[in-house]
């Protein structure tokens, strides 16, 4: 009897299933596509010759691309400054109990409900000078601003309109953080005579590092994907001044119709976004520890 082994039951593995089927759909099988392409000549869809890692350096020497990144890196750094200290304030500003909560709940996330385009649209709007209250208000206070003339006010036009609609993001995240700390915590620091910034430094920001680091990803991997916001608003300019590295993408596959160098450019794209997650992630776990170690001292 002791010889003898339970069998192992494998049927849970069929529960799995769809979702292996799911993300091989939306995912795996688009990327090996992607990758297909990037190693290609497609010359007619016939004829196709393999030129290895030939779209991969001419894309890497591609100036238009270097500041198209550069920009973006600036774009997200600036969202995540300006976001997530925003985001922790909201939060801490909303009501933690009762009717109350609930209506500044709903009030806070309609931002969210507005798709990106029509994000783009409103903002296009706002900004004019002869109908739009932002850009009318801007030159009556004697101001010459124009989103769709000077660079430098396309960009913070965009960044602005960036904190518009996702700083509620971080906000929720942050509250709900909030809500889970017991209420003990906060008893005992009012025993202890504790102020309100050592509250926040020793009790809240603690316990809100696992979804403060959820909305750091987000909001960087969202920054720096963006596309539909700026290219409704401005097209990518005046100029290139917000051009993005999608909109650059964009360009190269549907408007040139470079598959290859556009598929060299997604899987860089790709890897670049998974590198700069990879080391954010990190970092805030390095911080966390550090916090921690800390503590114990």
């Amino acid at each position: 009897m002791s010889g003898t082994t339970k069998p192992v039951n494998q049927k849970a593995w069929w529960l799995v299933l769809p979702v292996i089927l799911c993300v091989a759909f939306s995912a795996i099988l688009p990327l090996m596509t992607v990758v297909n392409y990037s190693v290609q000549d497609i010359i007619s869809p016939q004829r196709r010759v393999f030129v290895g890692t030939e779209w991969f350096a001419m894309v890497m020497r591609d100036q238009e691309l270097h500041l198209a990144l550069w920009r973006q890196i600036q774009f997200s750094l600036a969202v995540l400054l300006v976001e997530i200290p925003l985001g922790i304030a909201l939060a801490l500003s909303m009501p933690a109990k009762g009717w109350r909560s609930s209506v500044v709940l709903v009030i806070v996330a309609l931002s969210l409900l507005i798709p990106w385009n029509v994000v783009g649209t409103i903002w296009q709007i706002f900004g004019r000078t002869d109908i739009g209250l932002l850009g009318h208000t801007l030159e009556r206070l004697g101001f010459a601003y124009s989103y769709t003339g000077d660079p430098d006010h396309a960009w913070w036009t965009v960044l602005i309109m960036d904190v518009w609609h996702w700083t509620p993001l971080v906000a929720l995240l942050a509250y709900a953080g909030l809500r889970s700390i017991p209420d003990a915590y906060y008893q005992a620091a009012s025993i202890d005579g504790a102020s309100k910034w050592a509250v926040f430094r020793y009790i809240q920001l603690p316990k809100m590092r696992g979804v403060l680091m959820i909305a750091v990803l987000l909001r960087f991997m969202d920054s720096f994907m963006i596309y539909t916001e700026p290219f409704v608003l401005t097209g990518g300019g005046p100029g290139n001044a917000t051009t993005f590295l999608s909109q650059y993408l964009t360009t190269k596959a549907v408007g040139q119709f470079d598959l290859g160098p556009a598929a060299a450019f997604s899987l860089i794209y790709f890897f670049i976004i998974l590198l700069f997650c990879f080391v954010l992630y990190n970092w805030m776990q390095s911080l966390g520890t550090a916090q921690k170690e800390q503590g114990h001292e």
